[in-house]
């Protein structure tokens, strides 16, 4: 199982991560998170680790001018939007950075499921809706709710996810990846190495049907 750790402010954080196989790491650049990277870290880490992961840019109704100066500053591969974008602003930043765009569906209740449909985007990452923040809650939603989902773009589970319950949120909602922050963290911002490797174990369990 893929696995994404967002919320990544420090090159000893990306370090591990990216040593215990993460697939990709989380820059956030929302101003009001308290997982914001800054300017200069998001650089070197991103200097660092772009050959060994996706470094994923993380943004919540940013100006296009912003995407495009933190792709280039990070060495970005993907942004993730998790905002109030709009279809026409998701092509219009993967027309501009060349990167893969993930769009964020916040979920609360069933018919935020088909409403990604709209978002042709590369990747969704599906996470928890109804919280009045943009991500970044702690709080999972009814994974139930992804169990008839059927698309060609692959998606990410997000909302909530730690060591004791990642094994049955793959095991009910079949993803692409799992992205996890505030589950492996020791305050927000700053990652527990303990925690993301009982992550990583738990991600990579397979049950026997």
């Amino acid at each position: 199982m893929k696995v994404k750790v967002c919320g990544i402010t420090n090159l000893e954080d990306a370090e591990e991560a990216v040593g215990l196989g993460a697939w990709a790491i989380g820059l956030i650049h929302t101003k009001d998170s308290p997982r914001r990277v800054k300017f200069s870290d998001a650089a070197e880490i991103g200097a660092a680790f772009r050959r060994d992961a996706e470094i994923v840019g993380v943004f919540t109704n940013p100006t296009l001018d912003r995407v495009v100066e933190a792709v280039q500053n990070a060495n970005l591969s993907m942004v993730q939007l998790s905002g109030n974008e709009g279809m026409s602003f998701c092509n219009e930043v993967a027309r501009r950075t060349g990167v893969k765009v993930i769009k964020a569906i916040h979920v609360a209740d069933a018919g935020d499921i088909p409403a990604a449909a709209a978002y042709r985007t590369d990747f969704h990452l599906f996470d928890t809706g109804g919280t009045g923040k943009f991500g970044g809650s702690g709080k999972t939603f009814d994974w139930e709710l992804l169990a008839g989902h059927h698309s060609d773009t692959p998606f990410i589970l997000a909302g909530g996810l730690t060591s004791d319950n990642v094994t049955d949120a793959i095991r009910k909602t079949r993803p692409d990846a799992v992205d996890v922050a505030s589950g492996v963290e020791s305050e927000p911002g700053l990652k527990d190495h303990f925690k993301m490797a009982r992550f990583f174990e738990a991600a990579h369990y397979t049950p026997v049907a």
